[in-house]
């Protein structure tokens, strides 16, 4: 059975504070159906100061999902670690772990972003470091004893509920990264297909002495939207698509490699280059994907337009795909 993700991000370009509350409850609303209905996993992200109201907040987000649903996992791909305070994290986290019965998963990558770091007065120069302070942290809190952290002792309670730790993964596309992971023995995962990296991981265990795993996207890890007319969809909403792309695109620099990065600049180009899709049931279930990760509000799409989508992977695919 493949793995099935429904991806938010809340992002409504030129929103009003009433229309994105409405987003914000039919992405909750959405989970919950998506639950009932038996994907996997909804994954959800970090930006901040995004014009476009890019979901800042994805510990809030995963709550408020955890809270309407009682089987599925939510995955924060990528919580930006230097941005947060270690302890603080630590207790969030747990908090989740035991409200959810151990079904969050969180990646921690280091952003790409310096005006992020900027906006919450936090050095650029230093994420590196940062970065491994906070993993270190965050797995010394979780065992619930008493640890030195900067200086002094410290404890952090409660103790979450997963053993021997919440799911914690490092994200990256880079050596330093897969180094990271390996020295702490956390599971890797890659920001794109990168076999060369999962070796070198590989490798950084074995000199550690470490175990660990990774999760890789495949070579082919598309956004899906379904449609019983997929022209008309692509004519109507495809500005929505290309919105995301070209915000997603514009914070890439020349060395960043992640799994759904677009060179598109017209609808046109989009549709022709793959990234993002939109399929008709037959078409999504011919794909033969080993994960259907599925985008319903994706760049402000309309509400409805999200549900029409979602409706039909779940009634029509999803069955199809169990079978």
């Amino acid at each position: 059975m493949p793995v099935t993700v429904v991806r938010f991000n809340l992002v409504e370009p030129g929103a009003t504070p009433a229309s994105l509350s409405a987003r914000y409850r039919a992405a909750v609303e959405m989970a919950a159906y998506a639950d009932d209905r038996g994907i996997t996993t909804v994954q959800t992200e970090e930006h901040h100061g995004v014009a476009n109201n890019w979901l800042p907040s994805p510990f809030a987000f995963a709550g408020a999902v955890f809270g309407a649903t009682r089987r599925i996992a939510v995955t924060v791909s990528a919580v930006i670690g230097p941005l947060h305070d270690p302890l603080r994290l630590a207790e969030d986290i747990a908090v989740l772990d035991l409200l959810s019965g151990g079904r969050l998963v969180t990646v921690a990558g280091i952003g790409y972003r310096p005006e992020e770091y900027a906006l919450f007065d936090v050095e650029w120069k230093r994420r590196g470091l940062l970065q491994d302070e906070l993993l270190e942290t965050v797995l010394k809190a979780w065992t619930g004893e008493p640890f030195t952290y900067r200086g002094r002792t410290v404890r952090v309670t409660p103790r979450p509920y997963t053993e021997p730790h919440p799911l914690l993964l490092v994200g990256g596309s880079s050596r330093a990264a897969a180094r990271r992971a390996a020295r702490l023995g956390l599971p890797f995962f890659p920001s794109a297909h990168l076999p060369e990296l999962e070796a070198y991981y590989e490798e950084r265990l074995a000199e550690y002495g470490t175990e660990g795993w990774t999760m890789m996207p495949a070579a082919e890890t598309p956004l899906l939207h379904l449609a019983e007319d997929p022209d008309r969809a692509w004519a109507v909403y495809g500005e929505h698509f290309l919105h995301e792309a070209r915000t997603y695109a514009s914070w890439q620099s020349e060395g960043t490699r992640s799994a759904v990065k677009s060179e598109a600049t017209t609808v046109a180009e989009l549709r022709a280059e793959g990234v993002y899709r939109i399929l008709t049931p037959d078409e999504c279930l011919a794909q033969g994907l080993d994960s259907f990760v599925l985008h319903p509000l994706s760049g402000g799409m309309p509400v409805d337009e999200g549900w029409r989508s979602l409706h039909l992977f779940c009634e029509d695919v999803l069955p199809r795909l169990e079978n």
